[in-house]
């Protein structure tokens, strides 16, 4: 292959495009062409500033480029590269927004975490939240967020100028006492990765980048409150080459009440999540299906918020982060248990949820959430394997 011609075709094409934002995914089908590619384009971009318009993810062998970069190349290289449009994706939380106050959330209590705390509460485990960032300012949030990556202006640290980011953290790990609020996994690290903007918008390639970073950090689950209609073949990618590095993936469903939901949650590799009300109930907005693994508290939920706030916000983001709260309280006992485990035990543990008028219980998924029984699923479970041994 001709890797100088091929960068050369590419910045043709950029130069006499209009700049509307639009991108495109290239991915190689071979790991040799991918690094002969990626040697020019390093050995190129110092001479060429446009170039640097261009971004990496080596975890998937993947380009992303302007729109403009894809028309001649995908007939000039079609049998070499997987061409995508690099579409947008949204953070799932509904505009129901209203204040709220420090306490310990209804629903830390419902999945029974505070009985769970006198057996682990999280600590060493290393949580990916690709999301808007975090306010590293709120002090129930303090001793909880490590400096994580801001992928939007690389450099800076991943603060939140939209507020959900902060939300997902607080449910996950805060860590107020009496006098603030407690997340599900207070001793639980945060790293923020800060894919989506003040809007709650970002693009397929914001999140493999995310996912990319998360695995080069050794980072243990990975929380997705966020989802699209579409599917990624490049998103999907790079979500098995997580799952294989030994990441969980906790994504949330979607809130359009319907059966189905979004991706990534519809892929095997992540762990689905949907959400319940204040009376058990699947929620009203909740996405739902057979697909889906564990349903979490998702109505009205307090959680931390900006300007050192608190506020409650109701969609399936929410419930995820529950869910990945749970879960690093598991792995805090199980450091190393695969994503596949994780997700059978989520799955036994639940408790049935209540069932709406017309409901069957074979049609909604997994149940709820129970942090208190799965962490005695997991420690009888250690105990058989060590048995066995």
């Amino acid at each position: 292959m001709d890797y100088h011609k091929f960068w050369h075709m590419l910045l043709e094409e950029i130069s006499v495009a209009p700049n509307n934002g639009e991108r495109r995914i290239l991915t190689f089908n071979d790991p040799r062409q991918y690094a002969g590619a990626f040697t020019q384009w390093k050995a190129l971009k110092a001479k060429q500033p446009e170039l640097r318009q261009v971004q990496v993810s080596p975890l998937i062998r993947a380009f992303f480029v302007p729109a403009a970069g894809a028309g001649k190349l995908m007939n000039r290289f079609a049998d070499l590269l997987n061409v995508e449009e690099d579409l947008q994706i949204q953070i799932h939380s509904i505009a129901n927004e209203k204040s709220g106050t420090a306490t310990l959330p209804w629903g830390v209590k419902a999945i029974h975490a505070p009985q769970a705390w006198s057996k682990s509460t999280g600590v060493h485990v290393k949580i990916g939240v690709i999301d808007t960032g975090a306010d590293y300012r709120h002090p129930d949030l303090k001793h909880s967020l490590a400096s994580g990556v801001n992928l939007l202006h690389r450099g800076m640290l991943p603060l939140d100028d939209n507020g959900h980011g902060t939300h997902i953290a607080g449910t996950l790990a805060a860590a107020g006492g009496t006098r603030g609020m407690m997340g599900v996994a207070p001793r639980a690290l945060l790293y923020p990765v800060k894919a989506f903007d003040h809007s709650g918008s970002a693009y397929v390639s914001d999140i493999v980048l995310g996912i990319d970073w998360c695995v080069q950090n050794r980072i243990d689950i990975i929380n997705m409150s966020f989802g699209m209609k579409t599917r990624s073949k490049a998103l999907h990618n790079v979500v098995i080459k997580a799952y294989r590095a030994g990441i969980a993936i906790i994504a949330s469903s979607g809130n359009d009440g319907k059966r189905g939901g979004d991706y990534p949650a519809r892929y095997p590799e992540t762990i689905a999540v949907g959400a319940i009300d204040k009376r058990h109930r699947v929620a009203g907005f909740s996405n739902r299906g057979s697909y889906i693994d564990v349903y979490g508290p998702g109505e009205g939920v307090p959680s931390c918020w900006l300007k050192e706030g608190y506020k409650e916000m109701s969609g399936t983001s929410m419930a995820t982060s529950h869910i990945t709260g749970a879960a690093a309280l598991l792995l805090a006992l199980r450091p190393g248990i695969s994503p596949r485990e994780l997700k059978l035990l989520l799955r036994r543990t639940a408790s049935p949820v209540r069932l709406r008028k017309g409901q069957r219980r074979a049609s909604l998924g997994g149940g709820a959430a129970d942090a208190l029984r799965l962490l005695k699923a997991g420690v009888r479970a250690k105990r058989a394997v060590s048995a066995n041994v």
